[in-house]
């Protein structure tokens, strides 16, 4: 109960400071970098508040947090998205619409120019391509989950090509991102925090010049590969 008042609270007290960023930077940051930067920093307040997680980054973060990336990531639990926010690095999340519905949440996704991914709409792919090719022509990263969906069973599940696609049209590289150990912290359909050391390791930049749309499948077969090695071997080590 304690993580989740902290958890509250913390979204409270950004909803004004973010607006009032959002409001500064608007006319020279039309990415919405700044805003999107104090948005993830609820995580990061929220995780050294919670005493049942301990969060790690791991690996070489790149140094130029202004470098668009297409940074893809397994899926284990929705605090994978808490834990990938502890990277000193802006990105816009690629969320269901029904995330940009829950208030104050919603709200501050909307500030920070998140992406919402509206799945049956007609039209709904176009406008994550555009959306997302527009961050990074902004000089700010995207977030995809190329699972699609939290895996229920922690097997990593397939990889859909939107990432990919995304990516090579827009010359811009891969960053693979390998999650471990936030299942614990919130389960699947359980409202209910749980202990958890959890950690995201960054892995190597996979550049996309050249690529075309024939490429995708051994792009995307590639990160696969690259990723779930990774969270193998976190686990294997008990990182």
């Amino acid at each position: 109960m304690w993580a989740w008042f902290v958890l509250g609270v913390t979204v409270v007290l950004a909803v004004p400071v973010v607006a009032v960023i959002r409001l500064v930077t608007a006319p020279f940051d039309r990415g919405a970098y700044f805003a999107g930067f104090a948005f993830r920093k609820v995580a990061v307040i929220h995780q050294r508040l919670n005493p049942l997680w301990r969060f790690q980054v791991e690996g070489s973060v790149p140094t130029d947090p202004r470098r668009p990336y297409v940074v893809v990531a397994n899926h284990e639990s929705f605090v994978d998205i808490l834990l990938i926010s502890h990277l000193p690095m802006e990105m816009k999340w690629v969320s269901k619409s029904t995330f940009f519905k829950i208030p104050l949440v919603g709200w501050l996704m909307w500030l920070a120019r998140d992406i919402k991914l509206v799945r049956g709409a007609e039209g709904g792919g176009a406008h994550v391509y555009r959306e997302s090719r527009e961050r990074l022509d902004a000089r700010v990263s995207v977030m995809l989950f190329p699972e699609g969906t939290r895996s229920a069973t922690g097997e990593l599940g397939e990889f859909k090509d939107g990432a990919f696609r995304i990516a090579i049209n827009a010359g811009a590289p891969i960053l693979p991102l390998a999650v471990h150990g936030t299942r614990s912290a919130l389960v699947k359909h359980d409202w209910r925090f749980g202990r958890s050391t959890a950690t995201v390791r960054v892995l190597d930049p996979i550049p996309t010049e050249g690529l075309t749309k024939d490429d995708v499948d051994d792009l995307r077969d590639r990160v696969r590969t690259l990723i779930d090695d990774a969270r193998r071997d976190l686990a294997a080590t008990g990182v």
